[in-house]
């Protein structure tokens, strides 16, 4: 299959690129900044375009030629979103149409996934597991604009598109950011173990429940959708069991080879947060057979293992 990923040189780009490529895939990027190598060398063609640039879109996808598309390209913190609401919008909500409207126009046949978030149904009580059918609140500039983007989505296969959507839960492994929490900490473990940080792990609001999985089997999840996913459907890609925050922040503490502690900065908490959310991963068993098999201990031990061996690494 010839599949263009959309912000390939992310995160999740790298691991969804090595994971087609592995599967015989053609890999072709699309992206405002240029992959890293890692990324690049499973590249078969790259395009390096504005994903708000109609035009520039249009051109890249008449060259790719893509049979299938994975729209990844986001800006992906729900924390940072507070401070650029603006610029979230846009490359969330106007890039998904934007990828959207040059698909219909320039590449029709092709079948398209559009990654959303799990943040976009909002706070959930206790205990429970949301499903495709509950309704969305999203409380974060983030989740706001991927709700956008989801609804897009929708009305682009009631056109005739071959669209699907996502409501990705969590993700993290090897390669993230910091960012992000787990990544965040694992960097101040091992720079306080290397002597180059103090034995004080800085944290914000740990106090919240989220399901987990690991990328790489977020990836495959990716990948059987465009297999076996349902034109128009949406899809929760989840674990279905909740995990704390403090509960991960401890379990990687434990794992230090020096004592340290926890302290709450003020500066890392967010206006809103959602203190619990985890959903049901059902529907996409039941359509592809696909669930998380990857333990989040093998994921926090892999993460903290290649932090130490680059503790300077941002």
């Amino acid at each position: 299959m010839r599949v263009l990923v959309t912000g390939v040189s992310g995160f999740v780009g790298f691991h969804l690129a090595q994971h087609l490529a592995g599967r015989g895939d053609r890999v072709l990027g699309l992206g405002l900044n240029p992959s890293p190598a890692a990324t690049a060398q499973l590249l078969q063609g790259e395009w390096r375009v504005d994903i708000c640039d109609l035009a520039a879109v249009e051109s890249a996808l008449r060259e790719a030629a893509p049979e299938a598309i994975v729209h990844l390209a986001a800006q992906s913190s729900g924390g940072e979103s507070f401070g650029d609401p603006v610029g979230t919008y846009r490359v969330n909500a106007v890039g998904t149409v934007t990828l959207l409207e040059a698909a219909r126009r320039d590449a029709p046949q092709a079948r398209v996934l559009i990654v959303g978030t799990g943040d976009v149904y909002g706070p959930q009580p206790a205990g429970s597991r949301v499903n495709e059918d509950t309704p969305l609140r999203p409380v974060s500039p983030y989740a706001f604009s991927k709700a956008a983007a989801d609804a897009a989505a929708e009305h682009y296969a009631s056109r005739g598109l071959d669209v699907m959507r996502t409501r990705s839960f969590g993700h993290l492994g090897p390669g993230q950011t910091d960012r992000f929490v787990v990544p965040s900490l694992a960097r101040q473990i091992s720079e306080a173990e290397a002597g180059r940080g103090d034995p004080v792990v800085r944290v914000g609001n740990l106090d919240v429940t989220r399901d987990l999985c690991d990328v790489r089997d977020v990836v495959e999840a990716y990948r059987r959708l465009l297999e076996r996913g349902e034109r128009g459907a949406v899809y929760n890609v989840c674990r279905g069991a909740g995990t704390s925050l403090a509960e991960l922040a401890h379990s990687l503490i434990a794992r230090a080879r020096i004592p340290l502690t926890l302290e709450v900065d003020r500066d890392r908490l967010r206006p809103a947060d959602v203190p619990y959310l985890v959903g049901d991963p059902g529907r996409i068993e039941r359509a592809t057979g696909w669930r998380a098999t990857i333990s989040l201990e093998r994921t926090l031990d892999e993460i903290l293992e290649e932090w130490r061996s680059q503790p300077s690494r941002g």
